[in-house]
């Protein structure tokens, strides 16, 4: 019986692996939204019969009048967690399974054989996630075919870094596939010498790792070559980017992904395209000179814990340049960060808070100095701004480097005085970041408008 249940478990993988593939082959953006409409359709009148959360609220709404659905987030997700999954687990329940896995690092428990996931999200705030069997075949097929260098029955060692491990993950590893978890807890010089001898083709991690993991190459102490190397769960920062495709001599793909689903994945050229294949994507434009825009998600693929008119808290912007590759899913410029993480100065004259968005600062700072070599801003209130950056050699950041600081403040005050904002006041500090439970954002807002 066994034997049974992991021979089906597998050809679902196969089933979903090769339906990507062939959803790949897109070429008409009319006909790929065609079928997503019926998808979704098919999949809220589902959904209305088995989430009792749902039902209610979308309670007067026809099936097709779905992007009139009220908005949900983390925050109604969290408060309606045992009324919106259709599986009847409670939230406490999943949470002492999440919690006790965190603490023992034990992912393995399920819950009816149903994987529980803790997303501790850019914010901090805790988020779980539900994926039943066959949607963790369904994700493994996908991701299967999205991101590895090669085919399905080529031999490849997977190495993934991350806070936490999950069935999920691991369910990649099939046949010819190996795949070594990598804990991000873990001391780097552990994780120096099981590379070393695990040898991975495939390297996921996040951006601030693998930039440390570059930073160990060029010192010698990692000699591993992978075939491809993913950044995932933070935002790649165009420094970062930069400094790790010279380091390992070769492009740095991207995954998007979260609590909500598998959003984006880059394609063969390094271009990032949504998943429209298995998500729907709304856009709520925050400025349509520079395309950014906040995802409002719809996952037309998953039923224990459905995601339907889902906002995150994310910038998007749109690139308008098609793809080589030739997919017409809609392919992403660049994913800036957080919402929340929109910097607001003052207007001089109307003294109105002005955004002014992550990238402006980012591309502000490294264009300062090449010797930048990493950077943290912080926004304490609307006029005060620290960051810290540590330039080329020097690890100690013994004396700051008046040129540089002028540098930075000369690009944000000209900026300030493009948007008719007030300079704000910059100290200037040490950089330090370790990665690890903590996700690295380069430019963050600690104050709440």
């Amino acid at each position: 019986m066994k034997r049974m249940s992991e021979l089906l478990y597998t050809l679902r993988i196969l089933y979903h692996y090769w339906r990507t593939r062939r959803l790949a082959g897109w070429t008409s953006k009319p006909k790929l939204m065609n079928w997503q409409e019926k998808k979704i359709i098919q999949h809220i009148r589902r959904i209305r019969k088995q989430s009792p959360f749902y039902r209610q609220w979308w309670q007067g709404i026809l099936d097709h009048q779905w992007r009139d659905f009220p908005l949900i987030d983390k925050s109604i997700m969290m408060e309606h967690f045992d009324q919106l999954n259709t599986l009847g687990i409670t939230k406490k329940e999943a949470m002492q399974i999440a919690d006790q896995a965190e603490q023992t690092r034990d992912f393995e428990p399920t819950i009816q054989g149903v994987t529980i996931g803790l997303s501790s999200g850019t914010s901090g705030n805790r988020g779980l996630f539900l994926v039943s069997p066959q949607e963790q075949a369904q994700w493994t097929g996908t991701v299967l075919a999205k991101l590895l260098p090669g085919s399905i029955r080529q031999p490849q060692k997977i190495a993934f870094f991350l806070r936490a491990n999950s069935n999920l993950y691991e369910s990649v590893q099939k046949g010819k596939l190996q795949f070594r978890y990598f804990d991000l807890l873990v001391p780097l010089s552990e994780h120096i010498q099981q590379l070393e001898s695990y040898r991975p083709s495939l390297l996921i991690a996040p951006a601030s790792m693998l930039r440390l993991l570059a930073e160990q190459k060029i010192a010698g102490l990692l000699t591993i070559q992978p075939q491809k190397i993913i950044s995932v769960a933070e935002v790649l920062d165009p420094l970062d980017r930069e400094y790790i495709e010279s380091v390992f001599a070769q492009t740095v793909h991207q995954v998007y992904q979260g609590t909500e689903g598998f959003l984006a994945a880059t394609c063969a050229y390094g271009h990032l395209h949504l998943n429209e294949d298995i998500v729907h994507i709304q856009k709520e434009v925050l400025d349509e000179q520079s395309r950014r825009f906040v995802p409002i998600v719809t996952d037309f693929s998953r039923r224990s814990q459905p995601i339907i008119r889902y906002r995150l808290n994310d910038i998007l912007t749109e690139s308008v340049e098609p793809c080589p590759c030739g997919s017409p899913m809609l392919r992403i410029e660049r994913i800036e960060g957080r919402y929340d993480d929109i910097i607001y100065i003052a207007h001089q004259i109307t003294k109105e808070l002005v955004p002014l968005f992550p990238d402006l600062v980012t591309r502000a700072i490294i264009g300062a100095s090449p010797a930048i070599e990493h950077y943290r801003v912080i926004q304490y209130d609307s006029h005060q701004l620290e960051i810290s950056y540590r330039l080329t050699g020097n690890k100690d950041y013994v004396a700051h480097d008046e040129a540089v600081e002028a540098q930075i403040s000369d690009r944000i005050q000209h900026i300030c005085d493009t948007l008719q904002a007030v300079m704000p006041v910059i100290t200037f500090t040490a950089y330090e970041f370790t990665p690890g439970i903590v996700k690295l954002r380069r430019v963050e807002r600690k104050w709440k408008l």
